[in-house]
C-alpha cells in the first residue's frame, strides 16, 4: 500500500491565552493570523498563521475537559502536535492501525481550517502526538 502522506500541514502549539500568543507570534512571524475558529469537538479555540507552505496552529482550551487543558497542566505551553496532510485519511488510518499504531479517533472528525482530522496516540509514535489532515471538499 502506497502512503498518501503529502507534507507537514501544521504544527500545533498549546497556549494559555490565545490573544497574547497571537501578539507574540505576529511579532515572531511578522504576519497576522488568517483565521480564528472554535472546534467544539476538541474543546479548543484555534488561531492559524501561514508560514510558507505550512501553518502554525495556536490552541487554547475552552474548558477544563479539553485535551489542551490537560496537556498544559501536565507539560506547560508548547508544541502539542505535528499534523500531516494526507490525500486519503481513512486509508491512512486503516494502514496505520494495521501496522500497530493506536488511533485516538476511530473515524475522521471535522477539525479546524476545513479539515477532516484523526490523531495517533503518542504512546505508539515515540511520544509525539500526530494528526492526520485531509481537506473537506467544498460544496
Amino acid at each position: 500500500m502506497v502512503s498518501t502522506f503529502q507534507r507537514i500541514e501544521h504544527i500545533g502549539i498549546a497556549v494559555n491565552d490565545i490573544d497574547s500568543a497571537e501578539i507574540l507570534y505576529s511579532k515572531i512571524l511578522n504576519s497576522k493570523p488568517y483565521k480564528r475558529e472554535e472546534v467544539e469537538s476538541q474543546g479548543v479555540l484555534t488561531s492559524f498563521f501561514q508560514v510558507g507552505d505550512n501553518k502554525i496552529e495556536l490552541l487554547q482550551a475552552m474548558s477544563l475537559e479539553s485535551p489542551i487543558s490537560s496537556f498544559i497542566s501536565q507539560k506547560g505551553e508548547g508544541i502539542h502536535h505535528i499534523a500531516y496532510l494526507v490525500s486519503d485519511i481513512s486509508r491512512e488510518m486503516n494502514r496505520l492501525s494495521k501496522s500497530g499504531f493506536s488511533l485516538i479517533d476511530e473515524k475522521p472528525l471535522k477539525g479546524a481550517d476545513n479539515m477532516w482530522v484523526a490523531f495517533l496516540h503518542p504512546k505508539t509514535t515515540g511520544g509525539t502526538l500526530i494528526e492526520l489532515c485531509q481537506p473537506i471538499p467544498l460544496k
